[in-house]
């Protein structure tokens, strides 16, 4: 029988064809890094303090600027960033009758006065350093005590990450990849108006929720078609590159914000580019190994022709026999078989936590650049430069090294960086910074790395449900993490990046505890976990039988194998 392999392989496994439509699928991610991070700029949080219209008063008619007003009329307190102006209270004074005169704003004489009169809470809203800008925070007042609101914003986005990959990815297998993904990116640009329109933030919560839904399970969708219509020895690659894309993406977004400085048409520019994604019904085909799972030799032949002809190829097998290789029954695999074993149990726990990791420290880093007080525009950009080696080294080291050293390097490099940067003093700011973007690189690896070792780990029976259920501790820390980073750096602006040091210190000891898989064929039974040494053995008879069998023989092997 013919698997589609042996067709793939005539018909061009990565060839004009699968490179025109992988590149077109690589602009699926850039968007997709939009609205990850783009909280940084839609919820950017500027110096503020209380309005009070006896000052705003004083303010026009002395022709003061906002900085002015503060510095003669907002006290001074102690904070975790030191001594800073007052931001949730204000004074408890009628000013017009306190002596302050339009020639001198930084009168000595008020400024002795402010520390003992009395304190009231903002009553009046606040004034913002945020001139020609708007961010949600500006516009709802979503400080002080309303602050942790704009926690909610990034975690109902993880909400919807959550649900929407497992629901969509259902609907991909059911009814196919490009319809699954056409279906989602319409959902996604109704969604991301309605975000972009929100009257109120419930309303904004809610549709937030929405849009996660389609945005993270149409992305999956699309990875997961890439990767079908290349040969086996390009996935690894066309993945990994696929995800450095996401990178490209997020060296757009800081100029993007800072073109546009309104937070709804900022969500337009994100929500435009899945509207045009809906264009792709003209130009990708359906995956043709989905065809074949579902029973439509035709169709998937079809396409597969399509594909050699594009490739200046010629089918020459017999596809009357063409047969889908993983057509035959397996066992249904169960939630209880990824803790069956104790070796199961620890790839369990090691691969969640790791997932979880990753989450929380590479939100928490980005994020945490929109809090340092600096030129959040630059900043984000020279971060976002620092991940575009990230794919390159991944490449480079997971052949020749192996994966777990690299994966477990990585953790350990980010952690030891996210504790370096912590207590090295503000004066030394290019030190702290490089630091920092050490530890950006490192998660980010770490990141890409634990999608395929997640995958070489699981047995065939297991290996998709494995990877779901690990991957949604992601999602998990995605729901954590604003509230990890805001919330504890009000305490002491470092404070996260300590607990990030430890999260990723821990993560990339237990990687440490998991076996090597290059080099090794894939698992596929559970049995295949617990005895490696039979594994291994099939693996050299394969080897030793290689000079024997023609090439379509061995190409079905090496499809097995992944």
């Amino acid at each position: 029988m013919t698997t589609f392999e042996d067709v793939l392989e005539e018909a061009g496994n990565f060839g004009r064809c699968q490179k025109r439509i992988f590149s077109i699928f690589c602009l699926v991610s850039v968007p997709f890094s939009f609205v990850y991070v783009g909280i940084v700029f839609q919820g950017f949080t500027p110096e503020h303090w209380c309005r009070d219209p006896g000052v705003s008063k004083i303010r026009e008619a002395c022709g003061w600027s906002l900085q002015d007003a503060r510095r003669a009329t907002v006290p001074l307190m102690n904070s975790s960033l030191g001594v800073t102006y007052s931001k949730c209270q204000k004074l408890d004074v009628e000013w017009n009758a306190t002596g302050l005169t339009c020639d001198d704003p930084k009168s000595e004489l008020i400024q002795a006065q402010l520390s003992s009169l009395p304190m009231t809470g903002c009553t009046d809203g606040w004034e913002y350093d945020y001139e020609g800008r708007q961010s949600f925070v500006t516009e709802f007042d979503l400080v002080c005590a309303d602050a942790w609101y704009v926690d909610m914003f990034q975690a109902t986005l993880s909400i919807g990450f959550l649900v929407g990959s497992i629901a969509i990815g259902y609907l991909a297998d059911k009814y196919g990849r490009m319809k699954s993904f056409l279906m989602t990116n319409f959902f996604i640009g109704v969604t991301g108006i309605l975000v972009a329109t929100s009257p109120n933030y419930i309303a904004l919560l809610v549709f937030r929720v929405l849009f996660g839904f389609g945005v993270k399970g149409g992305w999956m969708v699309g990875y997961v078609l890439v990767t079908e219509l290349v040969g086996v020895e390009h996935r690894r690659t066309v993945g990994v590159t696929y995800q450095m894309s996401f990178s490209l993406g997020l060296l757009v977004l800081p100029l993007l914000a800072y073109f546009i400085p309104n937070w709804r048409w900022l969500q337009v520019v994100f929500t435009i580019p899945y509207i045009c994604f809906l264009t792709y019904y003209w130009f990708i085909p359906e995956s043709p190994r989905w065809l074949l799972s579902q029973n439509k030799k035709k169709e998937a032949m079809e396409v597969t022709e399509a594909i050699a002809k594009e490739n200046k190829r010629t089918l020459s097998k017999i596809i009357e026999t063409l047969n889908d290789e993983n057509k035959e029954p397996t066992p249904n695999a169960s939630f209880m078989d990824l803790f069956k074993t104790s070796k199961l149990r620890k790839f369990t726990f090691i691969l969640s936590f790791n997932w979880f990791t990753s989450a929380v420290v590479y939100q928490g880093l980005i994020m945490r650049l929109g809090i340092l007080g600096g030129n959040v525009y630059i900043d984000f950009l020279i971060s976002g430069i620092v991940e575009l080696p990230a794919a390159f080294l991944i490449l480079l080291t997971i052949e020749r090294i192996g994966r777990r050293l690299p994966f477990a390097a990585a953790n350990i490099i980010a952690g030891a960086a996210c504790l370096i940067t912590a207590f090295l003093p503000d004066s030394m700011f290019w030190l702290k910074s490089a630091v920092a973007c050490v530890g950006r690189l490192g998660i980010t690896m770490a990141f890409e790395m634990v999608v395929f070792v997640n995958t070489e780990l699981y047995p065939t029976v297991i290996r998709n449900l494995g990877v779901s259920v690990c991957s949604t501790l992601c999602d998990i820390g995605g729901i954590i993490a604003p509230f990890l980073l805001y919330r504890l750096a009000v305490i002491w602006l470092e404070l996260p990046l300590i607990i990030f040091g430890a999260l990723a210190f821990v993560a990339g000891g237990l990687v440490l505890l998991l076996p090597e898989t290059k080099g090794v064929p894939l698992p596929e039974t559970i049995e295949d976990i617990e005895c490696p040494n039979r594994n291994k053995e099939k693996q050299l008879k394969s080897q030793q039988l290689e000079n024997f069998l023609p090439s379509d023989v061995t190409l079905n092997k090496e499809a097995t194998a992944v």
